[in-house]
């Protein structure tokens, strides 16, 4: 996360309905200070200030929020909660506000990470050092297996999320979403290859067991933090769509976004790559520190660059319809195109036409 400016005028954070809050939960004394908004990878409003000699940041929904922004925001301070004493690298929860009455927003606060995103550039140490960027890479890999191995009952996340049927609803829920976007006028429809290929083949081989469990829900390079000493992850941020369903979703997730053997970057780029783990040594990582069979990966790979691609071309939609930047759409249009391409190649790798 960057700073991007300083001061008490801050929008969706009235700092002393804050002071006030924290006063009455015994959240340090004095004034604030050391005040920074943050650019995170959303729209959710971040600042990081301290306290009496703690530091904080504050995280919000958006100041123009959608319907379920707050409710968001719940889940995300439940889960970091839950999270508290495991071995899954996260900033810690400090305190949570589920009313709004406060900021006009739930939020909460959490402690600070120090740490780097390494899709925003690599410090020195880590840009020299190819045997350092291997290690980053697995130990990605070790994050996304220690979470999927939390035992989500015990952490009083029981009744959180809907389990039941979450691997039969993917397909036709996102299969939905492509369809509401013809609603979009000026939109042509969606020109993907693949398209139908891709959905039919994920019905026909779903798996027909897995286990529940937490997961992460957009799991990649992009939200995470590593430490500046060394190739550890100092913490996996943006838990907003964490749920209980398949953890290997995550795996999926993190197969479908790597590079593959043509040198492709996936959708999200890291530089340079030299040294990175192959995705068949991430995914050999994660099935090192987890109990779930990891066979039907391709499957979950091919799921997340079908769930992936629909979403992005949403925003194509949108474009067409003035209601997102023209350049915008293109180039997320062309990343959609390019997930389905590496669906298909997954696909036949898998022996199926």
């Amino acid at each position: 996360m960057n700073a991007t400016g300083a001061g008490d005028d801050i929008p969706g954070v009235d700092l002393g309905a804050l002071r006030d809050w924290m006063d009455v939960r015994g959240l340090g004394r004095g004034p604030l200070t050391e005040i920074e908004a943050l650019a995170g990878g959303t729209q959710n409003v971040l600042v990081r200030f301290r306290r009496g000699g703690q530091g904080y940041v504050l995280r919000r929904p958006p100041v123009h929020k959608r319907r379920n922004s707050d409710e968001t925001m719940r889940r995300e301070a439940r889960v970091l909660g839950a999270l508290a004493g495991t071995d899954v690298p996260h900033p810690r929860l400090i305190a949570a506000e589920p009313d709004t009455a406060v900021l006009g927003a739930a939020f909460y606060l959490m402690e600070p990470v120090t740490g780097f995103n390494p899709s925003v550039g690599l410090p020195p140490l880590h840009a020299g050092d190819p045997g350092l960027r291997h290690r980053m890479g697995i130990a990605l890999a070790e994050a996304a297996a220690a979470l999927g191995e939390v035992d989500h009952e015990a952490v009083g996340l029981g009744d959180f999320g809907r389990p039941e049927g979450y691997l039969e609803r993917q397909v036709p829920r996102w299969w939905a979403h492509l369809e509401s976007y013809g609603e979009l006028d000026g939109y042509p429809g969606p020109r993907i290859p693949h398209l139908e290929r891709v959905r039919d083949w994920l019905e026909v081989n779903r798996p027909a067991a897995w286990t529940r469990g937490i997961l992460h829900g957009d799991l990649h390079l992009a939200n995470v933090l590593y430490r500046l000493d060394g190739p550890e992850l100092a913490a996996v941020v943006d838990w907003e769509l964490a749920t209980i369903g398949d953890p290997l979703v995550d795996l999926g997730l993190l197969v479908a976004f790597w590079p593959d053997e043509s040198g492709e970057l996936g959708p999200v780029t890291v530089q340079p790559w030299e040294g990175f783990p192959t995705a068949a040594e991430m995914v050999a990582a994660y099935r090192e520190r987890s109990s779930r069979d990891t066979t039907a990966v391709d499957w979950y790979a091919v799921l997340a660059c079908y769930r992936t691609g629909i979403i992005l071309e949403g925003t194509n939609a949108r474009a067409h319809a003035g209601l997102a930047p023209r350049e915008v759409g293109d180039l997320l249009h062309a990343t959609t195109v390019r997930l389905f391409e590496k669906a298909a190649r997954l696909i036949a790798a898998a022996g199926d036409t």
